[in-house]
């Protein structure tokens, strides 16, 4: 009952739109023309001035649901009572049926709260005027029954809806993940590798000026690259047209993580096994994580001369291996210094694989990853 009770109204309810002063003009249209056809109407002026005057919270049932159903089943009730005190005829107006587009809107818009008093106050509207016209066994249920299937109509459209909007929010936070994963990969290397070169260079000025003007044409493209993929990025953010995109990298481009020759500590790719029509998600998950593995070694391992990355095709796996011989810190690199090992076991696990990083038992750092062939769901 409290969860009930909690739930909120929904967000952004329509506002008025020309289909609402439609509907309230046909009711009033009907109300008027049932008063002037109906012989057997009792008390016509009585039924024009509830059914027509009631007909305004047709505007107002979404955004304030609870007022207008208290409005509306509140004066019928009261109405009902005094003609029964009065020993005079109940109203029996057709045109009212439109009474139950108000709890169709209450449970559809309203809140928690809002719902359980305005149901209370539907039910005791309700016994009221089967009171006062009481039509028999079979024709109250079947009202009831029409009653109740408008509240169940309103709660199953508020949640089919709120499902949707669930989907929406998730898949919008599985892009986000994409996005922020797609960021760190590609825009945050090459910003990487801009900064071990910029390093470089600074340090090589003096002594090696042939060895800094290499430096800056790497920074030049890395720049350029970086500069290309952001624009991309900003522009499917911007909902402008789709992008251009490359085809996502796999194995075939691990050579592109070897770098200037004059680079150190320097990059070695063997391969070895069955690498050929490999699932374009495993393909480009080796990649990125082999790109991630070998950022990381060029930015936290010290002293080092070389990084491997050994990728084994067997029958039915992939297997990544990354190492180097640096001077690693015992405790690794600080788990709150960025999101790469997150961001690397993320996707060995998306793909139902796994990824193990740590310290060498001689030296340096390795990353060992596996990946299953046949991708599930």
């Amino acid at each position: 009952m409290r969860s009930v009770l909690d739930e909120p109204r929904p967000s952004c309810p329509p506002v008025r739109v020309w289909r609402d002063w439609a509907l309230l003009a046909v009711v009033v249209a009907s109300g008027l023309l049932e008063a002037a056809a109906r012989d057997d109407l009792p008390l016509p002026w009585l039924s024009v001035l509830v059914t027509v005057g009631l007909a305004p919270t047709l505007l107002w049932r979404r955004t304030h649901p609870f007022a207008m159903v208290a409005i509306a089943f509140g004066v019928s009730a009261v109405v009902d009572l005094a003609l029964l005190f009065a020993d005079a005829p109940a109203l029996d107006s057709y045109v009212v049926v439109y009474f139950l587009l108000l709890p169709y809107s209450l449970f559809r818009w309203g809140s928690g709260r809002e719902s359980v008093a305005g149901l209370a106050v539907v039910l005791v509207a309700a016994a009221i005027g089967l009171y006062a016209t009481w039509p028999g066994p079979a024709d109250a249920i079947g009202g009831m029954a029409v009653l109740l299937s408008t509240v169940a109509l309103g709660l199953s459209v508020r949640a089919q809806h709120g499902a949707g909007e669930r989907r929406l929010e998730q898949v919008k936070s599985e892009e986000r993940v994409q996005l922020a994963r797609e960021l760190h990969d590609t825009v945050a290397h090459h910003v990487s590798a801009i900064a071990i070169q910029a390093q470089a260079g600074r340090a090589l000025a003096r002594t090696s000026p042939a060895s800094s003007l290499a430096a800056l044409e790497v920074i030049e493209a890395e720049a350029s690259r970086t500069l290309a993929e952001m624009r991309a990025m900003v522009r499917v953010l911007r909902n402008q047209k789709p992008a251009d995109f490359a085809p996502q990298p796999g194995v075939a481009d691990l050579d592109s993580l070897l770098g200037p020759p004059q680079a150190v500590p320097g990059v070695e790719v063997k391969l070895s096994g069955e690498l050929d029509g490999l699932p374009t998600t495993v393909d480009a998950a080796i990649f990125r994580i082999a790109q991630e593995a070998v950022t990381n070694a060029r930015s936290h391992a010290r002293n080092a001369t070389r990084i491997e990355v050994c990728v084994a095709g067997e029958r039915s796996c992939v297997r990544l291996h990354v190492e180097d011989d640096g001077e690693a810190h015992p405790a690794g690199p600080s788990p709150g210094s960025g999101f790469g090992l997150v961001g690397m076991g993320e996707r060995a696990h998306l793909l139902g694989g796994t990824c193990v990083a740590g310290p060498r038992a001689e030296r340096g750092w390795a990353v060992d990853v596996m990946l299953p062939l046949e991708v599930t769901a």
